[in-house]
């Protein structure tokens, strides 16, 4: 689901002229420091859509005339587009807060497009320095970015919210630091999936510590998920119901594209990622896992077993897993494992996999480049 940034403009793109709060002139037009630069990385994501919204008091009335906003608001929109920094849509209020408008901040008349469907709203952000904006995040259900803080005396009074504060979930005076916080947010997602064979809850945070919850009606199953979390230092929790009563093909098959799903849909952009990734050796076996996160699905298994399961798991549904995992993570998998030990070769496997992952996801905040040259992936 796509994210937005809500972001006020004035105290937050344009300085707050003191006196009026109106920038109604080209010599009242000053950007707020910081801001060109926080924002082309933070669209160099490609993890957020922006949108505008802003109140202007009066705007097209005697004492705020329309012809004297347009040419600043023009020319501020011109500077961002070259930059490469765009607006998905721009929201205006123009009332006065006395008329006490939905549609003026924190109301979300102006905004109800983005409160169904393709929108992950708690996982959205409004970027503001205003009480106002810390409620309007409040009441789209998103969170709060507080740049500074209002100087205008009148900011919140009729709010009837004096609890505001707990509503802002990053304050500083530097949009350096909005874009630090953006830029390394953890990656998480909360996937389901259901048919009629299986019904899967999956919460999964690539930048966790290694623990995990993991339920899915076969304890050697859940012992080699556990390893994914623990090696790849993932947040894993998962809870499969499945058709056990036939036999373990749909448990297993579902929760690889579940899985595979949950990582491609918490990964994103893949912007600043490392993509590749491992082997490793474990007692008499070794275990060599190649991934590619490149968008195209390819998958081969050159691994052999002598049992026919271990645990209560089926040694053929193994390759089975990796293989719904590439399809749906749309990632180059290569895996290859020898060994005399079954329980250490799958063990193997899952730990070189885990350390492929881990390998693979990491993401450098200060170099937001795409490591390809097609410039997609």
């Amino acid at each position: 689901m796509k994210k937005l940034l809500f972001i006020d403009r004035d105290g937050v793109l344009l300085q707050e002229p003191p006196h009026d709060y109106q920038v109604d002139s080209f010599e009242k037009f000053e950007m707020v420091p910081g801001a060109i630069s926080a924002l082309k990385d933070i669209v160099a994501l490609q993890t957020y859509e922006l949108v505008m919204v802003t109140n202007q008091d009066g705007l097209g009335t005697d004492s705020f005339p329309e012809d004297t906003f347009w040419g600043p608001q023009n020319m501020l929109l011109k500077i961002l587009e070259n930059e490469g920094i765009r607006f998905r849509n721009i929201h205006i209020d123009r009332s006065f807060a006395k008329e006490n408008k939905p549609t003026r901040k924190p109301g979300t008349a102006l905004l109800t497009e983005y409160m169904h469907g393709e929108w992950n709203l708690a996982q959205s952000f409004v970027i503001g320095d205003r009480k106002t904006d810390m409620l309007l995040a409040k009441n789209l259900g998103a969170q709060g970015i507080l740049l500074g803080q209002s100087t205008d005396p009148s900011d919140g009074q009729d709010t009837g919210d004096q609890d505001w504060q707990k509503h802002v979930s990053f304050q500083t005076d530097s949009w350096s630091e909005i874009r630090d916080f953006l830029v390394t947010l953890p990656r998480k997602v909360f996937y389901e999936r259901e048919t009629h064979e299986t019904s899967i809850e999956l919460s999964l945070v690539l930048e966790g510590s290694g623990k995990s919850d993991i339920q899915t009606g076969l304890p050697f199953f859940d012992h080699m998920l556990d390893q994914i979390a623990r090696h790849g230092g993932l947040d894993l929790v998962l809870k499969v119901d499945g058709d056990l009563e036939i036999d373990e093909h749909h448990t297993i098959e579902d929760t690889g594209l579940a899985l595979g799903a949950a990582f491609r849909e918490a990964i994103g952009s893949k912007i600043g990622m490392n993509r590749y990734g491992f082997s490793l050796p474990m007692d008499d076996c070794r275990a060599l896992v190649l991934l590619d996160f490149g968008g195209r699905p390819w998958f081969t298994w050159d691994v052999e077993f002598q049992r026919e399961h271990v645990g209560n798991v089926p040694t053929e549904m193994f390759s089975h897993f990796f293989k719904s995992f590439s399809d749906e993570a749309r990632i180059n998998l290569q895996i290859d494992a020898r060994g005399e030990n079954e329980h250490h070769k799958i063990e193997a496997i899952f730990k070189a996999f885990a350390r492929a992952i881990k390998s693979a996801i990491q993401r450098n905040a200060n170099d937001l480049t795409l490591a390809s040259t097609k410039g997609k992936l």
